[in-house]
Formats: structure tokens, C-alpha cells, sequence
């Protein structure tokens, strides 16, 4: 097992870490969460749709409040797991998981089934890659992407599973297309949202420490 953890960091190592700060952008959540955002607009646009979009509010909600919960734990108090090198779920993994399949999915929504799902499948696919830059970038620990990508999976596979019975949306995909493109015009490719420094600033407010909890800190067991 040592030696296929080793054999799996060189070979992300020789993949330059310009071309993976890239990529992991791509999960960012400077992008991903207004396009969660634009995601609820695109169904509540429909009177037909808006049960659903109160579906993707309620899992999106969900999902992403677990990861804010975990990350604030630690850092304002230390809770965590040595052992499994955990800090928190991995938000990156989480969003993608939670937001490409279904933004993919809703881009095919006027196509066959087959299409729709396979749209949803070439996001999970992307938020595993998005999950593999964190490992190679060495900001995450392999326990907190692959719990960050159990929950966007829970997150984007519940909503595809119980929309279904809320009525199909049927988006033009000019409109879906021309959204996603804004958003990624708007944003700075590469560059990172100041999430973790509010974050920080957040869980020393709450828990009165006098800076924020560390991994370095885990790990030495302070």
C-alpha cells in the first residue's frame, strides 16, 4: 500500500504545479458557488420547476454547510483526526461534485436521457480530477477528498434522483451555455477566492483562540 501511495505522488508530481493550480481552480469556490446560484435562477425561471429548484437549495444547503461546519470545527477548535490527517472535508472536491454534474446535466436537459446522464457522469468525472489537483497540489489529505467527494456526490446524486418526480426541466441550452460562460469571463482564471482566510477569521471569532487551529498543530499535538 506504501509503495502504491508513493508511486501515485510521483506521478502527480510530474505534472507541473502551474497546470494543476489550474485545473483545481475549475472547483474554486469563487466560481462554483455563483453557479450554484445560477443553477436555482435557471429553475426558478419556470413556475414548473420550482419545486426542484427548492430541491437544489435544500441538498446544495446541506452539503455545503457540512463542510463549512467541519472546516470552522477545526480551526476555531482543534476537531479533528490525526490519524486519518483530516481537517475538514474538502471543499474544492465537495463543490465540484456537487455543482459540475448537475450544471452539466441541466446544459443537456433537452437531450435524451442517455445524454443527460452521461452530461452528469463527465461531471463527477471532472470533481474527481478537481479532487486529484488538491492530493497533488498537497492541500488536502486523500480522507478529506474523498469524504469532500462522498458529499457532492450525495449532494448531485440526490437531486438528479428526486427531480425526477417533480417534473423534468427543459432549459435552452443557449441560455445554460451563455451563464456558464459568463461566469468563468468574470472570473480570474487561477485565481483563488479569499475563502480560507475568512474562514479563519470566522472560527477565531467564535471560539476566541488566539489564531487559527493548523495541521501542523494536529499533528504535533498541541
Amino acid at each position: 500500500m506504501t509503495s502504491l501511495r508513493r508511486a501515485l505522488r510521483e506521478s502527480l508530481r510530474a505534472i507541473p504545479d502551474e497546470a494543476w493550480h489550474a485545473f483545481t481552480w475549475l472547483g474554486d469556490s469563487g466560481l462554483l458557488l455563483p453557479l450554484a446560484v445560477v443553477i436555482a435562477l435557471w429553475l426558478f425561471a419556470s413556475r414548473r420547476t420550482w419545486p426542484t429548484a427548492l430541491l437544489w437549495v435544500l441538498l446544495f444547503g446541506t452539503g455545503s454547510l457540512l463542510v463549512l461546519v467541519s472546516k470552522l470545527a477545526f480551526m476555531g477548535w482543534g476537531i479533528g483526526s490525526n490519524y486519518f490527517n483530516f481537517t475538514g472535508f474538502s471543499g474544492h472536491s465537495a463543490l465540484a461534485a456537487s455543482v459540475w454534474p448537475v450544471a452539466l446535466w441541466l446544459l443537456a436537459s433537452r437531450a435524451r436521457h442517455r445524454v443527460r446522464i452521461a452530461a452528469a457522469c463527465v461531471g463527477w468525472l471532472l470533481a474527481l480530477g478537481i479532487g486529484i489537483s488538491r492530493l497533488a497540489l498537497d492541500a488536502h489529505s486523500v480522507a478529506e477528498v474523498v469524504s469532500g467527494l462522498a458529499i457532492g456526490m450525495a449532494v448531485s446524486g440526490a437531486f438528479l434522483a428526486l427531480q425526477r418526480r417533480r417534473g423534468h426541466p427543459s432549459l435552452r441550452v443557449t441560455l445554460v451555455a451563455a451563464s456558464l460562460l459568463m461566469l468563468l469571463a468574470l472570473r480570474d482564471p487561477g485565481t483563488p477566492a479569499p475563502t480560507q482566510d475568512l474562514l479563519e477569521q470566522i472560527a477565531v471569532a467564535l471560539s476566541g483562540a488566539e489564531r487559527p487551529y493548523t495541521r501542523d498543530d494536529m499533528h504535533a499535538g498541541r
